[in-house]
């Protein structure tokens, strides 16, 4: 069985890593003798495993994606992946000569994902030794124990949401992104305005409460105060008239990014407090960061309170900490790491002009 990292001189098992629910967000895969039986370049025909091909389809709809890492010729494997309706299933595909670790690197670095977050599967002892030298976190897997190793922990997403059948077709909307921005003649707030942007924010309703739940658990960069909540914490707090949770979805012309943000107001008298405010690290690049930030502003402007934000700095979370300087928040109290920031509401900015703005009330 080979299902962790593996000596590169004998192929012999090291000790498996601690197993983490989820950890797994993308699996790799070889073509000749793994997806199909038969070696392309060969055998001229080959045949699909269905058994291989349904477990593809049945991870992606639970939000794990997939690329490849094959030693063939390009042109001739991506022919027949489009034969076998396959080609759409697999981001960054590399497939050439290069050593299969330096394919994997090339799929991390496009997707923006650590290499422990991947998983190999390749029918050759050799390729799966070379990975598990070359790239050492990535979990290498022999096509024949496919299944057992399907089965385990940090192949089974933490969260199952709505979103997670979409999120392949997120990195696709991405990729579009990337590649028109790259032949983009114009400046960057040009290239925001070409994006037809669609902010929206809406109190948070229970359908929301899964993905809420994993923002929480995902996003450290821009968590303002790095804590988690359960589903049921979140339910407690939607229903709560003392609190306000919104969530912010985001959308342009190549197609949603989904529910990116989230924020938790407890609503006093003379006071709100931000207790929580989050934004996921793919919007990073969109401008829209500070859009929920002065939605919140705005609202307890309107009710005559003041804003009062708690930021706890967790070593990852600066670029939180410089959205809400740049929102007009200046510090007012300390305790070590835990800061409260208070919003100079006479400084709320509207949305920038590349971006439209819809705010539900229900």
């Amino acid at each position: 069985m080979s299902v962790t990292a593996e000596s590169p001189d004998a192929g012999v098992a090291l000790l498996p890593r601690k197993p983490a629910r989820g950890r797994i967000k993308c699996i790799v895969w070889d073509l000749d003798n793994t997806l199909w039986n038969g070696v392309l370049l060969e055998d001229g025909e080959v045949h699909v495993r269905p058994a291989v091909v349904e477990r593809i389809h049945e991870l992606d709809r639970k939000g794990i994606l997939h690329s490849v890492a094959s030693k063939n010729d390009r042109d001739t494997a991506l022919a027949q992946l489009r034969a076998l309706g396959l080609e759409e299933m697999f981001l960054h595909p590399q497939i050439g000569w290069n050593p299969k670790s330096e394919s994997i690197r090339s799929i991390a670095k496009a997707l923006n994902l650590g290499l422990d977050a991947f998983a190999f599967v390749d029918d050759q002892e050799f390729e799966r030794a070379e990975v598990a030298h070359g790239v050492p976190e990535v979990t290498c897997v022999d096509i024949l124990d496919l299944e057992e190793a399907l089965a385990r922990p940090e192949f089974q997403p933490r969260f199952v949401t709505d979103e997670s059948a979409q999120r392949r077709h997120m990195y696709q909307g991405q990729i579009a992104r990337d590649e028109l921005e790259q032949d983009f003649v114009g400046t960057n707030e040009e290239f925001l305005a070409s994006l037809e942007m669609d902010f929206t924010i809406a109190p948070a309703a229970r359908e929301d409460l899964q993905r809420a739940e994993e923002l929480t658990v995902r996003t450290n960069q821009l968590n303002s105060t790095g804590r988690t909540y359960s589903y049921d914490e979140l339910d407690e707090l939607r229903e709560s008239d003392d609190h306000l949770l919104l969530v912010a979805s985001l959308t342009d012309r190549f197609g949603s990014y989904g529910k990116i943000g989230l924020a938790l107001v407890e609503k006093g008298a003379d006071a709100w407090r931000l207790n929580m405010m989050l934004m996921s690290c793919r919007v990073m690049s969109r401008g829209v960061g500070m859009v929920l930030l002065n939605h919140i502003m705005r609202l307890a402007a309107q009710e005559g309170a003041a804003l009062r934000a708690d930021f706890v700095e967790t070593g990852r979370n600066r670029m939180m900490q410089v959205t809400y300087a740049f929102a007009g928040f200046r510090e007012v109290e300390r305790d070590g790491a835990h800061v409260v920031l208070e919003a100079d509401l006479s400084a709320v900015q509207p949305p920038p002009p590349y971006v439209r703005l819809e705010v539900r009330t229900t």
